[in-house]
């Protein structure tokens, strides 16, 4: 669409109210009223069209006089088989002139809204938000009755569309996205019709929806199955096993209850960095610290770690032997 034609506004106001304003809006809405008008944005777009400038436009869209439009209404669900007949109204789609109407209906209230909105950026006014309350809701309502009224786009363009790997509603719900999208930015003074505009904007959702999903089993070519998914019991529980032996070794050490002498205790502590966050030494360097060779310092070390084994399978290990007597 080009640029020129979508004019948008940008209004600096809240889009909640507390304090003095809360109180002043409560005296002249209801309730829902008021959560109506917290959802007013603060930034609006529109569609521009010259008929907008016209005093006499307002009357000819929403006066008392204005045309009533009959919005055709669906009831076929992507759930119903289909064999079955479809749920229709007697209308099945709206006129050229009626969705001209919807249109112009639709951008000249959000129009006016967007203009309510700058100007209560600059001033509050109670009464003000009063109108914008009232244009709001002809905004929800028109966009509504355009979105009712071309469901069947969607519909229509998913049965013709196939995407592997794609469940049907999930391409139903990407193209009714598609189709708000193009309810916000269509331009019916260009002289085409809705339906062209936004099946196009479908069919380029569903593209979207296909290379996503491509690229999806790419990666994950199976999909996640928890019935497949094996337990980490064993595997937590030889790590919490690892961390209490470990812990049990150093406590050893610290209180020397395998009674190493200082020269083993040395080797053992230097070796495997005990009680220091740097890496263990090697046999040479662990052997120039204590003045022996390398042989006689892993002579020591074995020496030592079995003590250290010792002391563990009599204090944590330990396991009461069963009895072996025999009675004749």
């Amino acid at each position: 669409m080009d640029t020129a034609t979508l004019t948008r506004t940008v209004a600096q106001t809240k889009t909640s109210h507390a304090g003095p304003e809360l109180g002043e809006l409560k005296q002249v809405l209801t309730s829902e009223q008021v959560a109506l008008y917290s959802r007013i944005p603060a930034e609006l777009d529109y569609v521009d069209h010259p008929s907008f400038s016209n005093p006499a436009t307002e009357t000819e869209l929403f006066g008392e006089q204005a045309e009533e439009i009959e919005i055709p209404q669906w009831t076929h669900f992507p759930e119903v088989p289909e064999d079955m007949p479809r749920g229709r109204k007697n209308k099945t789609a709206l006129s050229g002139r009626d969705e001209v109407r919807l249109f112009l209906r639709y951008n000249y209230a959000r129009c006016r809204l967007a203009q309510l909105i700058q100007t209560q950026a600059k001033r509050f006014s109670a009464a003000r938000a009063r109108m914008m309350v009232t244009w709001f809701e002809r905004v929800l309502a028109t966009r509504s009755d355009l979105v009712k009224a071309n469901m069947a786009l969607v519909l229509a363009m998913a049965k013709r569309t196939k995407i592997p790997n794609v469940e049907f509603t999930e391409m139903i719900s990407e193209g009714n996205m598609a189709l708000l999208r193009s309810v916000e930015k269509f331009d019916v003074s260009r002289g085409f019709k809705f339906s062209t505009y936004a099946c196009r904007a479908v069919l380029k959702s569903f593209n979207r929806l296909a290379t996503k999903t491509g690229k999806h089993h790419q990666r994950f070519p199976t999909e996640y199955d928890p019935d497949l998914e094996t337990s980490d019991h064993d595997v937590m529980k030889h790590e919490t096993q690892r961390e209490d032996s470990i812990d049990a070794v150093r406590e050893i050490l610290l209180k020397n209850r395998a009674s190493l002498s200082q020269t083993e205790l040395t080797i053992v502590m230097e070796r495997f960095a005990i009680g220091s966050r740097g890496k263990g030494r090697t046999l040479a360097e662990v052997g120039k610290v204590v003045g022996l060779t390398n042989e006689r310092v892993r002579q020591i070390q074995n020496l030592a770690l079995q003590k250290i084994r010792d002391v563990l399978d009599g204090e944590y290990l330990f396991v009461p032997a069963r009895s072996t007597s025999r009675h004749d």
